[in-house]
């Protein structure tokens, strides 16, 4: 049995379900789980990096906050051991073991009675809060992590917020997502607990290119080359160099923003001033001094902002200048619908998340551009946070426990 396992049967809970699931017996099983040719094949668990950050994000995610709520810090390790363990058995498939008709069976069975990976990527991250004095990790602490600050225009919920631990689930299928979140509740179950969650989508191209977000625009066109290994060293990896602790090489920042769109009162704005505010053409995604997605915008042949405005939305987070080109970041979007609010509205929106080297280089720089931009008046950041997303488990005698090991 992992430590939480031990610890919640030891404490009477749950104590013949936890009793007659182990990890080893999953992570032991024989046969592999037939996969389904539509769902292309998740990158290995083990690597130098987390899976989840380069690759091409799936069609469906769960962005999650947990709150730690171990003893201590051998509690903590045995958190990170288990976590480690169900990220990869989760993410390879396989038959669950039986465990007779009088226990509770080791496994949910959502997926049916052999376990599909369903190209299920798992991504996980710690937050400052994590490094407090609970566990004695402030000397482990990455140097660039803080709680995530209130931004002007921001209307942040604080049980929307923060969290000692991330964890992003991304898959083709809703039900692959919520059996994994499901499987790792149970085996963390008095370890961690969750504090928010969030499930995502990203859209198909309509009709090519980049997928669009609610406000009718395509979203995250002029990302960085993620093939460059140079450019991703250079804007995502941590280096491992001070000030940062060495332990962080090949991990990176990540920003969660969920930011909801007031599609009512967008829905009545002209197209001619949603593309101003933008800067883009809304059917192609061209900026509007080009004619395809992918072209540059040429702002050094239209200083004024006569075709596209100073104040456009890509103007301003993105000048394109030498000096702001080491503030690009890695951009991933995943839209959400939560149905209305208690009013009526629809409640419907953006997980933003983005990865970089440096949080005040990069995303804060970028945020402090966009204060008072004229697309303020319709969205309202209400949540997220910032997170050290983990190096890579780089071989199976490694845990994520291993990276806040004192």
């Amino acid at each position: 049995m992992s430590g939480y396992d031990r610890r919640s049967f030891l404490r009477g809970a749950l104590a013949a379900g936890i009793a007659g699931a182990t990890v080893g017996g999953m992570a032991g099983a024989a046969s592999a789980a037939p996969q389904d040719t539509a769902t292309p094949p998740a990158p290995p668990f083990h690597g130098r990096h987390q899976a989840g950050i380069l690759e091409t994000p799936r069609r469906r995610t769960i962005m999650s906050s947990f709150d730690v709520v171990a003893d201590d810090k051998n509690g903590l390790v045995d958190l990170l051991h288990t976590l480690t363990d169900r990220a990869r058995v989760l993410t390879a498939g396989g038959t669950p073991p039986q465990n007779g008709v009088t226990t509770p069976p080791s496994d949910s069975g959502i997926l049916g009675p052999s376990v599909p990976s369903g190209g299920l990527m798992v991504t996980v991250g710690v937050g400052a809060s994590l490094f407090d004095d609970r566990y004695g990790l402030a000397s482990r602490k990455p140097s660039g992590l803080t709680a995530m600050p209130t931004f002007p225009n921001d209307d942040l919920d604080p049980a929307w917020c923060h969290g000692d631990l991330s964890l992003q689930l991304s898959a083709d299928d809703d039900d692959i997502l919520l059996h994994a979140l499901r499987d790792i509740a149970r085996h963390t179950r008095g370890g961690m607990q969750v504090r928010w969650r969030m499930n995502g989508f990203t859209n198909p191209p309509r009709p090519t290119g980049t997928q669009r977000n609610f406000l009718g625009f395509k979203d995250g066109i002029s990302n960085p080359d993620v093939t460059n290994a140079a450019e991703m060293d250079r804007l995502v990896w941590a280096s491992g160099k001070a000030p940062d602790p060495a332990w962080t090489a090949g991990g990176s920042y990540l920003v969660v923003r969920l930011i909801r769109m007031l599609v009512e009162f967008w829905d009545r704005v002209g197209l001619s001033e949603q593309e101003q505010m933008f800067g883009r053409s809304k059917d192609t995604g061209a900026p509007l001094d080009g004619m395809r997605e992918q072209d540059a915008p040429k702002f050094h042949l239209d200083p004024e902002g006569r075709v596209i405005p100073l104040t456009s939305h890509i103007r301003v987070a993105n000048p394109r200048t030498p000096q702001t080109d080491a503030s690009r970041i890695l951009r991933r979007g995943f839209n959400y619908d939560r149905g209305m609010d208690e009013v009526g509205n629809l409640d419907v929106g953006l997980i933003f998340t983005c990865y970089q080297q440096n949080i005040a280089r990069q995303f804060e720089a970028t945020q402090k551009r966009l204060i008072d931009e004229p697309l303020v008046d319709y969205i309202s950041p209400f949540g997220g946070g910032y997170f050290f997303t983990l190096p890579g488990v780089q071989d199976s005698s490694r845990t994520y426990a291993d990276f806040i090991q004192v």
